[in-house]
């Protein structure tokens, strides 16, 4: 879930989790950037809770059929740490019926920052701006949002936005997440260090328009690590979604789809999200 330079050598075991003693909690703010692991009861319920998201889908369909549509321009979604692009298959298909030109990354499962990663995204990012014509949107989920930035870092003619999952680009010590073990297991085959952003580089905010989608009840990486101050360019959106039901939750696709059909402005500013009223009890805040 993330990709930072000497990123699996962090100071410390992470910092407590502040849900309380049940553990089923929803985590409060934490006193150390980034906040500490997500308590161990969201964790074990992702699973459950994921497939609860996909069945709020099913049932807001037809509230989603009136969400913007699209002007056509490229989009690219990058998938989060172990998936490929079937996970993202909904939210494609989603956006594709708005009337984007969304493409998935093609790179097959999501290893980590490998050789063909860093060589694939870019070209990807240059690839799909060319065939349409203009800048692209880049979606990215957990550590794809990591993948989304650093591309609008290096290649922000080519990118119009960023729009990031749950990627926790704020984190400080790699283990405040649960795919701390996964990514180790792959660290074999991840580029050298010196070709991965620092983690100071990583939080840095980007040129292009941005949004954070992040959720309290996310049970695999903390939610203080997936957002960051706001400004012309930045705003963070809470939704109510497990780590895996990014995807799929009602809210964050009816954000996705406002946030691509939002005017473009340039990189000087943007416009900033206010959910109709109908949808507004789905975001708490």
């Amino acid at each position: 879930m993330y990709l930072a330079r000497g990123g699996l050598r962090g100071p410390g075991d992470s910092a407590p989790s502040d849900s309380g003693g049940s553990g089923f909690s929803p985590p409060g703010a934490s006193r150390a950037r980034g906040g500490g692991r997500p308590a161990p009861g969201l964790l074990l319920t992702e699973p459950i809770r994921g497939l609860a998201d996909l069945t709020a889908l099913l049932l807001a369909a037809p509230a989603l059929l009136a969400a913007p549509r699209g002007d056509g321009h490229g989009v690219l979604v990058f998938p989060g740490l172990l998936a490929g692009d079937a996970s993202t298959v909904p939210l494609r298909a989603f956006l594709r019926w708005l009337g984007y030109d969304v493409r998935g990354w093609a790179l097959g499962r999501n290893q980590g920052p490998t050789e063909a990663v860093l060589a694939g995204l870019p070209r990807a990012v240059l690839d799909h701006s060319e065939r349409t014509g203009r800048p692209v949107s880049l979606i990215g989920w957990s550590l794809g949002g990591i993948y989304a930035r650093e591309m609008a870092r290096r290649h922000p003619r080519q990118v119009r936005q960023v729009i990031t999952l749950g990627s926790p680009y704020g984190m400080h010590d790699p283990r405040q997440t649960y795919a701390y073990g996964p990514y180790q297991q792959f660290s074999s085959r991840h580029a050298l260090d010196r070709k991965l952003p620092s983690r100071e580089q990583r939080a840095r905010p980007v040129g292009v328009p941005s949004t954070s989608a992040y959720s309290r009840w996310d049970g695999v990486v903390p939610w203080q690590a997936c957002v960051e101050p706001e400004t012309a360019l930045h705003q963070n959106v809470e939704v109510r979604c497990s780590h895996l039901g990014f995807g799929v939750d009602p809210a964050t696709l009816w954000l996705i789809a406002d946030r691509l059909a939002a005017p473009d402005q340039g990189s000087g500013q943007r416009v900033p999200f206010r959910p109709p009223l109908a949808f507004r009890p789905l975001y708490p805040r």
